[in-house]
């Protein structure tokens, strides 16, 4: 017995370079403020890492908006259509999913925005909406430089995208001007947004207190309400008090200022990434990334013995072979039982797996998970800290919220050790955010033409 529970002694000493002290959490969340301070200033704002786009979005839902509004969700390897009618406190929604081939994805900008464009059309003539004229909402969940509600320029890809000709475009126009080519449907385009906007609206609508819009998905990105006078690059409304930012908090560290907590394993997931250097803190922490980083520590510690008698498998060996979906299923096996774990490992060829190993591959998952939880919440807790309210409710989507078993817990239990004391606040899961956000965005911008119409 001495020499096995020995090799879970090493490996928990090993796994404590992905255990965050408060002393590293506490000198990361100055670096992000300050970081995201720079991003709103107008003199930092062209040489800051996190952006803090203004995205023009400064009313929230209030429970007025009526009517049928068309929404594009794209965010990653797929994308939803959805057509929404919101009447008098409900709404009803139909919604379709379509795939986007890798090819498309590292294709050309006029392939991909064809190919949205046709199902975008196919869509409507199915719902018998061929023949109106709808607003459509675009939620478009990449790096965006918007210049107004209906004018994003795209910065950069990520999560796996690269199409030729987009970037320092407007994709709105690409969007137009593939719908023109068709010339089969008719559609306004009321507004484009980042996938946390949309969750934060989504979120709004039935909580008047949500203040923050999250995603912990493929990706991960927050957005926050802030004060007008503090976003020195919002050219529009200064009469309105408050205006959306989309901090794109995903490149933070991208100038090193996350080496502190960095490990062997962050290097090599950049360097094999499709966007090396950029995105460094999504990369600790979203759905894309932590089935991989669990894998690296898994090969690291079977090639040195620690693991499985020291016999790894192929599939294990193989970049991209353990699913972050795994670390969810191993999370969710009750304590002392492994049918998951097992489950996994037998898929990966190892179910030569002790129940030893098993314990310490559901260590390694629960180490790589944490880490994410208390990087999140982080970044979570400096914006409730920086806006100062007492009362805050962040809306959340993505993946790895929505489907990790303990990830709320993680969250709900850190943020509560970093925000100033006597802040309350709430978490709360998006119900299909994006989509239902670029909706109520798209029909919060109707409801102010209208009433601008008719003044």
């Amino acid at each position: 017995m001495g020499m096995r529970s020995n090799t879970s002694n090493v490996i928990r000493e090993h796994c404590k370079e992905l255990q965050l002290s408060d002393d590293q959490i506490s000198e990361m969340m100055s670096r992000l403020l300050e970081d995201i301070q720079l991003g709103l200033g107008k003199n930092t704002h062209q040489k800051s890492i996190v952006k803090c786009f203004v995205t023009y979005v400064q009313d929230l839902p209030n429970g007025t908006e009526r009517g049928k509004f068309l929404a594009l969700d794209l965010g990653g390897t797929n994308f939803r259509v959805l057509i929404i009618t919101l009447g008098e406190k409900h709404f009803d929604m139909k919604s379709k999913i379509y795939a986007i081939p890798q090819s498309i994805m590292l294709g050309t900008g006029t392939q991909l925005f064809d190919h949205i464009a046709e199902c975008l059309a196919n869509f409507m003539k199915e719902h018998n909406v061929g023949e109106e004229r709808l607003p459509l909402g675009f939620t478009f969940s990449f790096p965006l430089k918007q210049k107004g509600l209906t004018k994003g320029i795209l910065e950069r890809w990520t999560k796996g995208f690269n199409c030729s000709g987009c970037v320092g475009e407007d994709v709105v126009q690409l969007l137009k001007d593939a719908l023109s080519r068709r010339n089969d449907v008719q559609i306004d385009v009321c507004a484009i947004l980042n996938d946390t906007t949309g969750t934060l609206m989504s979120c709004a609508w039935k909580n008047f207190n949500c203040k923050i819009g999250l995603i912990v998905g493929t990706g991960s990105n927050a957005c926050y309400v802030e004060r007008v006078e503090n976003a020195e690059l919002f050219d529009g409304d200064r009469s309105k008090p408050y205006v959306v930012i989309n901090t794109e908090w995903g490149a933070f560290g991208d100038d090193g200022r996350l080496d502190i907590v960095r490990t062997e394993y962050d290097r090599e997931i950049d360097q094999h990434s499709i966007n090396p250097g950029k995105q460094l803190h999504e990369k600790m922490i979203s759905g894309m990334y932590m089935g991989e980083l669990a894998r690296l520590v898994l090969v690291k510690f079977t090639k040195q013995g620690l693991l499985f008698g020291g016999r790894g498998s192929d599939l294990l060996f193989k970049r991209g072979n353990f699913f972050t979906k795994y670390i969810s299923e191993i999370e969710s096996d009750k304590r002392g039982s492994y049918v998951n774990c097992r489950q996994v490992l037998d898929e990966l060829g190892l179910s030569h797996a002790t129940d030893q190993d098993c314990g310490n591959v559901r260590y390694v998952c629960e180490s790589v998970s944490r880490r994410a939880a208390h990087l999140v919440s982080a970044g979570v807790a400096t914006l409730i800290n920086k806006m100062g309210q007492e009362n805050v409710t962040v809306g959340i989507d993505g993946s790895v919220y929505r489907f990790h078993p303990h990830f709320h817990d993680l969250m709900t239990e850190k943020i509560a050790q970093l925000v100033t004391p006597g802040i309350k606040f709430d978490l709360m899961l998006s119900e299909d955010g994006s989509g239902r956000g670029a909706a109520l965005v798209a029909a919060v911008a109707c409801r102010d033409q209208s009433r601008r119409h008719n003044m």
